[in-house]
């Protein structure tokens, strides 16, 4: 059973009366009277984290995830919650150190706080982050409009690539091998970006899935469709020299999920003031393509405009 088949056969009709709920078709929940937006994340180690042998970095990952979806609603994230279930194995004291130094730094980066958590013993490790920001409006999903540009932040696939070199699927070179994890671990997030993405994107998503399956959720419940543009999909030099010296396809590598990035769609009169916060905040933002009529079939082209197709459309959850 798919994930959205699962919600709306069990737990759409139990929410429909509450607004804040976003008809369980958001990433966070949505106060808009008290200005509250809230955000829950689960990860399980197999998953969502390839292992636990470097717990410090695996607690990153999991909280800059998580306050993805804050950020990409154009919504500061400002507290958060942990809870974790794990054994004597996993939760030994140095591991908790860890744990604990290194959401600190990750506090101080993001300049917000913990509030609180659980913890159960558990044979099965895994961690429930609640993340939570203040604000009266966001950007929503199913928003978008048609002949709206499609725009994505930084760059897309390297943290494929850093999974492929922790599971030792694919060689590198020691320091491209290092970029890649690091990249895999700590995802830039673009927060800075928060208080302007509010004044030009119509709906986002954060790009946690892969690029394919985020934009298809982002406009499920529309009648549209997307056109994608391979070569203009950003990726990061050493991708790009990966890409070249191994022969492969480009879309094959930036549609696997865990870049957490910020897709969105706009206006094509908001060009500029999207160049312009770009250049303010320095963060890479890419027009990647254009939201087109359901009369025409979502397709991906490359450089020579032909069709192609990706052998992942992303991470999809199954029961």
């Amino acid at each position: 059973m798919h994930e959205f088949d699962l919600i709306n056969n069990y737990f759409f009709k139990i929410a429909k009366k509450n607004k804040s709920a976003l008809n369980l078709n958001d990433d966070v929940f949505f106060d808009k009277k008290r200005g509250v937006v809230i955000s829950v994340d689960t990860y399980n180690i197999g998953t969502h984290f390839y292992d636990f042998k470097s717990p410090d970095l695996v607690i990153k990952k999991i909280l800059r995830s998580s306050i993805s979806d804050i950020i990409c609603k154009g919504v500061i994230p400002k507290f958060y919650f942990i809870s974790g279930s794990g054994n004597k194995k996993t939760f030994t004291k140095n591991n908790l150190y860890k744990i604990a130094k290194s959401l600190k730094s990750e506090q101080n980066k993001f300049n917000i706080d913990l509030c609180g958590g659980d913890t159960t013993f558990s044979n099965k490790l895994s961690f429930t982050i609640t993340s939570l920001g203040y604000s009266n409006k966001i950007i929503y999903r199913n928003k978008a409009k048609l002949n709206d540009d499609i725009y994505v932040t930084g760059n897309l696939g390297d943290s494929y690539l850093g999974l492929k070199a922790l599971s030792n699927k694919a060689k590198f070179k020691n320091k491209d091998k290092l970029f890649f994890i690091d990249k895999y671990y700590k995802p830039e997030l673009p927060l800075n970006l928060t208080k302007y993405l509010i004044k030009f994107a119509n709906c986002s998503i954060d790009v946690s899935d892969g690029l394919i399956d985020d934009l298809s959720k982002m406009i499920n419940r529309q009648n549209l469709s997307f056109h994608l543009f391979e070569n203009k999909i950003p990726v990061s030099n050493k991708l790009s020299n990966f890409i070249k010296k191994q022969r492969l396809n480009k879309i094959n590598l930036i549609s696997n999920g865990d870049d957490y990035q910020v897709l969105f769609t706009a206006d094509n009169k908001k060009a500029r003031i999207i160049q312009k916060a770009s250049k303010t905040t320095g963060i890479k933002i890419t027009k990647i393509g254009k939201i087109v009529s359901c009369k025409d079939r979502s397709l991906i082209f490359d450089e020579k405009g032909k069709q192609i197709r990706a052998k992942s459309k992303g991470y999809i959850h199954r029961f």
